[in-house]
């Protein structure tokens, strides 16, 4: 008898921080049944080129591949002009929304062929759910954060009322709203704890721009999705994802750490030679002994902040790597590397230090990170990079600079002390860190804290066995499979 053969679409924000996620997620949903095929959907930004990229990689990768996964790329567009957008997340939406038709397009034409099981959106793709009920398919959505932001998104049109109520324009160029009172906090769900105001994502603190309208129009249609998977595991964030089991919500299915282990190695341009002497100079290092410095695939600092680094690194003494990335040039870039790194750093500070650290561009995080030489880890603490740091057992100070970050970092020190605290809040416009301030956040993460680090060990075995059969996270997986398989059978679905 022939298996049933089933068809996942996905279609996921044209980031790095959603969009690996996602590919990782459908590879682990085919692998884990193989009934099951998927199908990517895949927007271009064409500023993005590190995001093309690793779109295009993906194709390649296929053909040297058994992969049961593939790429439709939607046509381009006439992108937004200026004035219809004020924030990079207000331009991405709009691409997103224009490409409803495309994507109705190329479901269509897989519904001719296959059984189209699911589509699944992502935290800012929820405008596809329109597709999905068009055309009569199952919406899922795919949230490649924590369990804490997601209880956060959905409880942001509630919130809403609060924010409107209790908080002020400010009087900054930052054009961030300020609680009226400072007693003023916060109480989600998802949290075990109040939570300050200065937590917030900057999109979310700035609500006259558009960015703030992107956040609450997405998490307003959540709930119309038949199920949320999160990239998270039970034993990481057991109140936050018990706190989302009540009625009215989707069901909820936490299904991670999903992971892209091989990293960017396959794709990124920037020269694996480089990668590989810094792999080479690790060798070299005893054990637990380097700090590692590295803000993201969008993250980055400017001049006096580097130079407040660069300071604090030098009379630290550890030895170091430190990933660092030129500021945009552009509001719809991303960060580039220096031409010239030495003139964005103190005089000298690159001679004093040889030998002690090496300053690169952008680095092999995941590579980095499973080195033995890795002692601690100085994050912009997003998610993925949360995950990966669990996984191979590194303590992880904070340092957030954008999106959900200063929620993260919240979560991780405040509530799971699982982190070291360098800055909570910091962010674009935040007073710099000065070199006094990260040096003794260096010496509590690579001296101190045993207690952390211990407990970042413990989670780092229970993060792999959340995967293996009978884990909390393979178990999750099982059933959302089995949600999928119930339903287009025609079968009463029991949670």
């Amino acid at each position: 008898m022939a298996m049933d053969k089933y068809e996942a679409v996905f279609i996921s924000t044209p980031s790095i921080g959603n969009l690996v996620p996602t590919v990782e997620f459908a590879h682990h949903l085919t692998r884990h049944d193989p009934r099951f095929s998927a199908t990517l959907l895949i927007i271009t930004v064409p500023e993005r080129t590190i995001v093309n990229l690793y779109t295009q990689s993906l194709a390649t990768a296929i053909s040297h591949s058994h992969s049961h996964v593939n790429f439709i790329h939607l046509p381009t567009i006439q992108p937004p002009t200026p004035d219809q957008y004020q924030s990079s997340l207000g331009y991405t939406s709009l691409l997103i929304d224009k490409r409803k038709p495309h994507a109705k397009h190329a479901i269509s034409t897989l519904i001719s062929t296959t059984s189209v099981a699911a589509l699944f959106v992502d935290m800012f793709t929820t405008s596809m759910i329109d597709v999905a009920q068009d055309l009569g398919i199952p919406c899922y959505l795919f949230f490649a954060s924590s369990a804490s932001f997601l209880g956060f998104m959905l409880h942001l049109p509630a919130l809403d009322t609060q924010l409107a109520v209790d908080f002020v324009d400010s009087d900054s160029h930052s054009g961030f709203i300020v609680p009226k009172d400072s007693a003023v906090e916060l109480i989600v769900p998802t949290f075990s704890k109040p939570l300050p105001p200065s937590m917030l994502p900057s999109h979310v603190l700035k609500r006259n721009k558009d960015g703030y309208f992107c956040f609450l129009e997405n998490a307003c249609r959540y709930t119309e999705t038949i199920g949320i998977v999160v990239n998270t595991f039970l034993e990481l964030e057991p109140h936050a994802i018990e706190s989302l089991s009540i009625s009215g919500l989707p069901p909820v299915y936490p299904v991670g750490p999903i992971l892209d282990h091989a990293g960017a190695s396959r794709w990124h341009p920037d020269g694996a030679q480089q990668q590989d002497s810094i792999m080479e100079w690790l060798d070299q290092q005893p054990p637990s002994s380097v700090v590692f410095l590295c803000f993201g695939s969008m993250g980055s600092l400017e001049g006096p902040q580097l130079r407040e680094i660069a300071i604090g690194l030098e009379r630290s003494g550890y030895r170091f790597l430190w990933s660092i990335r030129e500021p945009p040039k552009g509001k719809l870039d991303l960060p580039g590397e220096y031409t010239n790194v030495e003139a964005a750093l103190p005089a000298g500070f690159l001679d004093r230090t040889a030998g002690l650290g090496i300053v690169c561009g952008w680095v092999q995080q995941v590579r980095v990170l499973s080195h033995q030489a890795i002692g601690g880890f100085v994050s912009h603490y997003g998610w993925n990079s949360i995950l990966e740091s669990v996984w191979h057992g590194v303590p992880i100070a904070t340092w957030p600079v954008y999106a959900e970050q200063q929620m993260n970092a919240f979560e991780l020190v405040k509530e799971l002390g699982l982190g070291v605290e360098i800055r909570l809040d910091y962010r674009e416009d935040s007073d710099l860190v000065v070199a006094e301030e990260l040096e003794r956040g260096l010496r509590r993460l690579m001296d101190g804290e045993d207690e952390v680090k211990a407990k970042v060990r413990e989670m780092e075995a229970k993060s792999r066995m959340a995967l293996m059969e009978n884990g909390s996270s393979y178990k999750s997986l099982t059933s959302l499979i089995q949600e999928i398989s119930c339903r287009i059978q025609g079968s009463e679905v029991k949670y």
